[in-house]
């Protein structure tokens, strides 16, 4: 399997152990935090052409990507 690009433990390397706590304990986070990888795993393969989309539909998956990594910092930043 190949890297995926923008992993959270990537975008957030001090903050690990933080989004662990926050998955147990937190619904909503565990919610965000998942939807976020299915995601980001989705733009990977359309990036790759494993599973080719258009560029609205791609732009469109990118811009909710960069909403949940804004409420997962949010949550970060509030724990």
């Amino acid at each position: 399997m190949s890297h995926t690009p923008h992993e959270l433990i990537e975008e957030f390397p001090d903050q690990i152990a933080a989004m662990q706590s926050l998955k147990e304990n937190d619904a909503h986070f565990a919610r965000i935090y998942e939807e976020y990888h299915a995601l980001n795993r989705a733009i990977h393969r359309a990036e790759t052409d494993v599973e080719p989309t258009d560029d609205l539909h791609m732009s469109e998956m990118r811009k909710k990507r960069m909403v949940l990594k804004d409420q997962v910092a949010a949550a970060l930043r509030a724990a």
